[in-house]
């Protein structure tokens, strides 16, 4: 139950930092009347006292002022270091990392010496601004001052220079460390991650007398980011067995897996053990549910967890876009484009590409020009071969090569093979033999004549009954020793992915699997349809 001001400071008159204390657990104060404890202290005395000023300091910091607690450090009687450290650790809490360098040098400036408490947010703030240098200096100090026998200070020497990139020299503290513990491997596991040695890593976290959720999460985030999703899901559910229970970053890794593998199963899963658990769907959670959902191919349950989110940013609008596009409802991506402007939520350079793409599935060409135009000019973004690229795909796919071929030549570098091949493939779509070819021999040119474009050249003779054309594509691929790289899909059955290649026959169920698809192939076409043509049904998601 919440008590009044004037009764907390009667009842605790005799004790200031009791009263402070309490009001520690009660957040939602007013500067009014933060102002009225500090007035109290101030007649009383007690702010000379350091611990009563910190605490002071901390519930104005809660208030959400900073200005208002730098001023009121400014104005005390009397600054120590265990103040400075106050301070330093609430602005690092805010990850304004300069700010603590800068209240460092201010407290050295003034005579006061730091201790290991000091360096341990100093460090944190290092590994904020990658700045390897300060981290450095630092450690020259900590040496000096004779604060490296510390445990939490060695943690914070390893996870600095790991994080910044020296995974050597985290090594060589870590095997000096004599009392190490589960965020001391933790330290090292992420240093080696960090430094792209994910198999080193893996080794040290088996090596790992204990694990906790920020070890195993560790290694999923890692395995997810470099594309081994399989190796993801596998360590997130051997984390289940063990009894460990995931955290943040650990679903959000084991959700980006789910997405890439179309464990579609296991990612409800690991919503459902979300809710259950009560946990907030805040912006990185949200998202990565939203495009999990969407690269499973649920794009209506991506939009309820989209709308379900009670603060959505350039992310969270950015994958909910791709997803609209990417499955046929490239109009309402560029309705929510336009909605997330009118929020106030700035669009990044990967919005632009997914709104383009949308629009070129569309044919909207105007619209198209304009979002482009805007980049630079509206929000100061300059397009990169990305943007040519979807531009080119818009402006090929409506038939306009002209301006398509002008936009190549005018671009600020040299077209890659997406921006090319974007073109090639509207010139397969059209039936523009002759641009094909020249775009062939421009990517050939430029070293990008790899195989998915010679089989789109080859696939365009076909379509106009050029057969000669086509075994001459075909006898150049033979020539330059161009390979073509076999698809490749995957199904999720009873909650296990399974990876199908074109032209692999290992699948033990194999036969099995071609008389159902021989049987859907016969029955789609007695019907009429194309069982090459999808058709993508609408639903309503009330974009506004």
């Amino acid at each position: 139950m919440r008590m009044r001001l004037p009764a907390l400071t009667k009842r605790f008159k005799r004790c200031d930092f009791l009263t402070l204390s309490l009001l520690h657990h009660h957040p939602h104060l007013s500067l009014r009347s933060l102002n009225q404890i500090h007035a109290h202290l101030l007649v009383s005395g007690a702010i000379a006292d350091p611990f009563a000023a910190a605490k002071l300091l901390s519930l104005v910091s809660l208030s959400g002022d900073l200005d208002h607690s730098r001023f009121l450090f400014s104005h005390l009687p009397r600054r120590s270091t265990f103040l400075y450290n106050s301070l330093i650790k609430t602005h690092l809490e805010r990850d304004l990392f300069y700010e603590c360098l800068s209240l460092y040098k201010q407290m050295l400036a003034l005579g006061f010496s730091p201790n290991n408490y000091t360096f341990s947010f100093l460090l944190r703030a290092c590994v904020g601004v990658s700045s390897l240098l300060d981290g450095k200096k630092f450690h020259a100090h900590i040496v000096r001052l004779g604060w490296e026998s510390y445990d939490f200070v060695q943690n914070g020497l390893i996870h600095m220079y790991s994080s910044c990139g020296c995974v050597d020299s985290a090594r060589k503290l870590f095997d000096q460390s004599l009392s190490k513990d589960v965020i001391t491997w933790t330290a090292m596991v992420h240093g080696y991650v960090k430094s792209g040695h994910i198999s080193f890593a893996r080794a040290m976290f088996e090596q790992m007398p204990e694990r906790n959720a920020v070890s195993w999460s560790t290694m999923i985030t890692a395995y997810a980011q470099s594309g081994e999703f399989r190796e993801a899901l596998k360590l997130f559910n051997e984390m289940q067995v063990v009894g460990v229970c995931p955290n943040h970053a650990g679903i959000v890794g084991a959700l980006s897996a789910c997405g890439f593998l179309g464990a579609l199963e296991q990612g409800k899963w690991i919503h459902a053990f979300v809710e259950r658990n009560g946990m907030e769907l805040d912006r990185i959670l949200g998202t990565a549910l939203i495009d999990m959902y969407a690269k499973c191919g649920y794009i209506e349950t991506a939009w309820q967890v989209f709308d379900a989110m009670i603060e959505r940013d350039v992310f969270a609008f950015t994958s909910m876009i791709s997803g609209l596009s990417n499955h046929g409802h490239s109009k309402k991506a560029v309705d929510l484009f336009d909605r997330m402007q009118v929020e106030g939520v700035r669009p990044n350079e990967v919005t632009f590409i997914c709104v383009l793409s949308a629009c070129g599935r569309m044919g909207l060409v105007e619209r198209g020009r304009e979002i482009f135009k805007s980049m630079n000019e509206i929000y100061g973004i300059e397009p990169g071969v990305e943007h040519y690229g979807s531009l080119v795909d818009l402006l090929g796919r409506a038939g306009l090569f002209e301006e398509a071929k002008r936009i190549i030549k005018d671009m600020p570098m040299e077209p890659d093979s997406y921006v090319l091949g974007a073109l090639l493939n509207a010139c397969t779509v059209h039936g523009n033999m002759e641009l094909g070819r020249q775009m062939v021999e421009s990517l050939a040119e430029f070293g990008l004549d790899h195989s998915g474009v010679h089989v789109l050249l080859s696939n365009m003779y076909a379509s106009a009954s050029r057969w000669e054309d086509v075994m001459k594509v075909r006898k150049r691929m033979e020539e330059k020793k161009v390979r073509k790289l076999p698809g490749c899909s995957m199904i999720e059955v009873d909650g296990m992915a399974c990876e199908f290649v074109a032209g692999d026959r290992s699948h033990l169920q194999m036969e099995e699997i071609l008389v159902i698809v021989k049987g859907m192939d016969k029955q789609m076409k007695s019907s009429g349809d194309d069982p090459y043509l999808m058709e993508f049904n609408d639903f309503q998601i009330g974009v506004t």
